[in-house]
């Protein structure tokens, strides 16, 4: 009688390597990056880059993978941009900044005074890229961050309107051009968070803009309900659905889901001493009721610390119809730091991370979606950005 043969045992499946997160730093006096391990448990620190110089946006094109561009303002150079394409080893300027056209005998011309804004164009335009600066401008790179140009239909047209006049004034940090949005359903469809102007949304490329404010609070100003002169402070589109907006302004905490035009103010449903005045807002890479803030005391005074001096995240899970307190691993007194608009940020993990610079110079760390912190870097300069890179 044959014997039976022995099939072949069946091969493990290799098992799926954990993730790990390159943190791009950016400070008042240079740029970090903070790599972890496999699983973000330890990190490393490696820098300064631009030692010396203002680096307010640091940002790796998720189209290609290497490029970097940061947006910085050197002592000698101006507000300009650099370009990076081996990952931050090497870097060159752009050959033409952003700036506007120089008007030959006008004392009171444009002139960019700092690059602040950066964000990667679309996905079916590789080389595309946009600069918000200061004061308020548009500017767009064909070329991958080579060669800059003003987008016309901004800078030349909504913001000569005559709006702009009353409206457009500058705040402590100037008249910032932040939170350019792109719809990642369609190239052309645009959001843009202007200080002391409002939100506006283009429908075609950035040639034309429209106010998007409805329901917005300005409580500096007489008009309660206007049309511009709003103060937002960082806006996000949800990666888990693009019709579903947040919105972080000077005067609240909101949410709009479209194809609706009047936003929700959820910051209502804080608790009373914490209320709802911050810079940053991240969203749940996966989850569109999830959102994270950083509140802090906006009394009239405007201490814009940590509420107490003890910092704290809170966090949604339905919309913000409620929100939790997250501060295990945080200082629990005499904390005064806080957390500017670019400088919380989320990586792409299962569970996500979360990632928090301060105005003292550290940098803490979550592995549990918010529930326990760590500080991973301390002593840096004052913390400007931060953003996530899933490895």
């Amino acid at each position: 009688m044959a014997k039976a043969k022995r099939g072949k045992p069946a091969k493990k499946a290799p098992a799926k390597k954990a993730p790990s997160v390159v943190l791009l730093v950016g400070t008042k006096k240079g740029a970090w990056f903070l790599r972890s391990d496999p699983g973000r448990k330890a990190w490393k620190l490696d820098g300064p880059h631009f030692f010396g110089h203002i680096v307010n946006h640091l940002v790796l094109d998720p189209r290609d993978g290497k490029t970097l561009l940061a947006a910085v303002r050197t002592g000698h150079l101006g507000p300009t941009v650099f370009r990076s394409v081996d990952g931050g080893k090497t870097w060159k300027e752009a050959s033409r900044p952003p700036a506007f056209p120089k008007v030959e005998g006008d004392a009171k011309a444009r002139a960019v005074t700092s690059t602040f804004w950066l964000t990667p164009g679309h996905a079916s335009q590789p080389d595309f890229w946009f600069c918000g600066t200061v004061p308020h401008g548009i500017f767009r790179s064909a070329d991958g961050g080579v060669t800059w140009d003003g987008v016309a239909g901004f800078n030349d047209g909504l913001l000569k309107e005559a709006w702009t006049e009353k409206y457009s004034m500058p705040t402590p940090g100037g008249a910032i051009t932040h939170s350019i949005r792109i719809d990642p359903r369609d190239a052309g469809h645009m959001y843009v968070g202007l200080s002391t102007a409002g939100i506006f949304e283009s429908r075609d490329g950035g040639a034309t803009w429209a106010p998007l404010n409805k329901g917005v609070a300005a409580d500096f100003l007489p008009d309660k309900d206007p049309v511009y002169g709003h103060d937002p402070h960082c806006l996000v589109i949800h990666p888990a659905n693009p019709d579903r907006l947040y919105h972080q302004n000077h005067c609240g905490l909101y949410r709009l889901d479209r194809p609706g035009v009047t936003w929700d103010r959820i910051g209502k449903a804080m608790p009373e001493r914490i209320k709802d005045f911050g810079f940053p807002i991240v969203a749940h890479p996966r989850d569109a009721e999830t959102v994270w803030v950083f509140p802090m005391d906006g009394r009239e005074v405007w201490p814009r610390t940590s509420i107490d001096g003890k910092p704290a995240l809170y966090v949604t899970r339905d919309g913000g119809k409620s929100w939790k307190r997250q501060d295990k691993g945080f200082p629990t007194s005499q904390a005064w730091f806080t957390v500017l608009r670019q400088a919380l940020a989320g990586d792409a993990c299962d569970p996500a991370g979360l990632y928090v610079g301060t105005t003292g110079g550290d940098v803490w760390a979550s592995r549990d979606e918010g529930g326990s912190w760590k500080r991973i870097a301390q002593h840096l300069p004052q913390v400007d950005c931060i953003e996530a890179v899933t490895r």
